[in-house]
């Protein structure tokens, strides 16, 4: 996405052309019969402009020059018409451009969200979501402004402007051509300053949007900063952010507002040059003024629209920025969709195999290498070794958040790389380690489980999670809203509405990440038992740090370094005193998780890795 950017920044001029084509082939058509409404507001408004300065030739001529006071009210109506019609014109293009950019932005935005929503997980690893929330809320705008501008300049301005010429030049050829002198200067200037615009409008919108998603983090993270009273090292990072914000939004003021004294320079000299012009030659000629005063009148008001004009690509420049940004975005092509061929997942038993997978993120070492294991259809699997092993890891490819770079992983003996994701996750309940709570209330949250699950079935769901309890105390009971990310909820809370959920998608697979690793110990035991209870004919994946969640497992797999070391259960395990586990067993043993191995119990042991693998996984 780098490369991506610094190719955008180099983007040439033609290239605003090539964007509102794109935006009118995917909008277009949609919104024909407003923009043609518009349009002829906009031509109303024109006409009527012109209209105004072509008047003037003959109140000055016939009315006060021949005072043919007869014509007074047919013009004084005419002009009364006129007005009206401009008013009524301009509030209907107004408000027809301003439903088309609202609904394009709201477009815009479901379009982006629904893009978001099929990218992977790699993607939003490596893209701050502070940042990347500010990028879009700021430059989702810039669709609408570049076809409102579009339309407003062509449909309004430069017909305006057109109409106003044919104005001036049939009224005297003479002064229309030391008029229209200021063009070429005008256009060479607008050329200059767009070179030296494009590079800081982009500049300015990417330190926006990290002075926003800094500013989002900061709220979000306001304990912590507390906690370790950062408040001055923020404001110092902070500060520098806005500093530098700062710099480029002065910049970009000073160069697009430089057109400003251009345009009103060159204007004076036309219109200097065509009153001398005027004056000069009614003093030696008897001819009457009223060509003289309409041609002024409408140079005067063609000076709008032309200014208007001139300032029309700076203010495209921003747009064109914005929508590219937002095409950015759109263009990226998720890397891990559905295969052509793919079909839903049929669980039968939910057996579970990972056969040799082998995985690395990008392109650094393998975390997994070589994994192999089962786990049995209607029992528990603990996953356990010390933090990086490749524990999480396993977890998210079985999700296929990520793909494997070798081997397989199999449910009932499907491939899940050839089933669609959407059937391989809604055969699993999942509940990570660290849960989170969506914007609203607390039965919303649960229900995000099975959308479709009555209020006693999200109720139930709850009491098994031992949450029914501390729900029904809070102010509003499962209507209470949770906050951001459930901050009006303790963490051992959040965890057990997160177990609630699990428990409600009634999935035939359980995957637990460390679920009850935010609950003290008398909570904990009553979501285990829970937890025990809602396992029972699931397939259930448990990742576990402290050895005390597992020791009733049925099949323990040992990760170190990417690679499975040892199988069994939790008695055989710690019958072999130099094994991996039992060296974990003697470092968080306590009373009674030491169990006496049944006869039938065995270890499956599997050669030390020899080689250290990488740290760093999410496990």
């Amino acid at each position: 996405m780098a490369d991506r950017t610094q190719a955008k920044r180099k983007a040439d001029p033609g290239e605003i052309v090539a964007v509102i084509r794109r935006v009118l082939a995917e909008n277009g058509r949609d919104y024909i019969p407003h923009y043609a409404v518009a349009a002829v507001c906009m031509l109303a408004i024109a006409g009527t402009t012109a209209f105004s300065a072509w008047i003037m030739r003959d109140i000055v001529d016939e009315v006060f020059y021949r005072q043919r006071w007869e014509l007074l009210w047919p013009i004084c109506g005419a002009i009364l018409a006129a007005f009206t019609i401009r008013g009524f014109a301009t509030y209907g293009q107004a408000v027809l451009l301003a439903r088309v950019g609202n609904n394009i932005v709201a477009r815009y935005q479901r379009r982006i969200f629904d893009h978001l929503m099929k990218l992977g997980v790699g993607f939003f690893t490596l893209t701050r979501s502070g940042q990347l929330a500010a990028q879009i809320s700021q430059n989702v705008t810039g669709v609408r402004d570049l076809l409102n501008m579009t339309l407003t300049s062509l449909a309004r301005d430069a017909v305006t402007l057109v109409a106003l010429v044919v104005v001036m030049v049939m009224q005297d050829p003479l002064l229309s051509v030391i008029a229209l002198t200021i063009g070429p200067p005008l256009i060479f200037a607008v050329n200059y300053l767009m070179k030296r615009l494009r590079r800081a409008t982009r500049e300015a919108v990417e330190i926006n949007s990290r002075l926003l998603g800094a500013i989002q983090e900061s709220t979000q993270g306001i304990a912590i900063i507390k906690a370790f009273t950062m408040e001055e090292q923020l404001a110092r990072r902070m500060g520098v952010l806005i500093e530098h914000a700062e710099g480029r939004a002065n910049r970009i003021a000073r160069v697009s507002e430089r057109l400003a004294p251009i345009t009103e320079v060159l204007s004076g000299f036309a219109i200097a040059g065509v009153i001398a012009y005027a004056g000069y030659r009614a003093s030696t000629t008897a001819e009457p003024p009223g060509s003289v005063f309409a041609f002024i009148t409408a140079l005067l008001l063609a000076y709008d629209p032309a200014r208007k004009l001139a300032r029309v690509q700076v203010n495209l420049e921003r747009a064109l920025v914005n929508a590219r940004m937002i095409y950015e975005i759109l263009d990226i092509e998720p890397h891990q969709g559905d295969a052509a061929d793919a079909r839903p997942l049929a669980v039968a038993d939910g057996r579970i195999r990972f056969d040799g997978v082998t995985f690395s993120y990008g392109e650094g070492l393998p975390v997994l290498r070589g994994v192999s294991f089962e786990a049995a259809p209607g029992r528990t699997t603990a996953i356990v070794g010390r933090s990086g092993a490749g524990k999480s890891t396993l977890v998210a490819l079985l999700e296929r958040f990520y793909d494997v770079d070798a081997g397989r992983i199999t449910i009932d003996g499907q491939d899940i790389a050839g089933v669609t994701k959407r059937s391989l996750r809604q055969a699993i309940a999942y509940v990570s380690q660290q849960p989170y709570l969506f914007e609203g209330s607390i039965r919303d949250n649960i229900r995000y489980g099975r959308p479709g699950a009555s209020d006693a079935e999200v109720e139930e769901a709850a009491r098994l999670a031992h949450a029914d309890d501390f729900i029904r105390r809070q102010p509003d009971g499962y209507d209470t809203m949770v906050g951001e990310n459930g901050v009006t909820l303790s963490g051992g809370q959040r965890q057990r509405v997160s177990i609630a959920r699990a428990i409600l998608r009634d999935a035939p697979i359980l995957l637990l990440d460390e679920a009850t690793s935010a609950l003290d110990n008398e909570s904990e035991a009553r979501v285990q038992a829970a937890l025990e209870q809602v396992m029972r004919g699931r397939t259930t994946i448990v990742i576990a740090h402290r050895l005390s969640t597992v020791v009733n497992a049925d099949h323990i797999v040992v990760m170190e370094d990417g690679e499975v070391v040892e199988e069994g259960t939790h008695g055989a395990l710690v019958a072999r005193p130099g094994g991996v586990y039992a060296r974990f067993h003697r470092m968080q043993g306590k009373p009674g998780d030491l169990l006496d191995p049944a006869p039938a119990d065995r270890a499956v042991v599997r050669p030390q890795p020899q080689t250290a693998g990488q740290e760093g996984d999410t496990g």
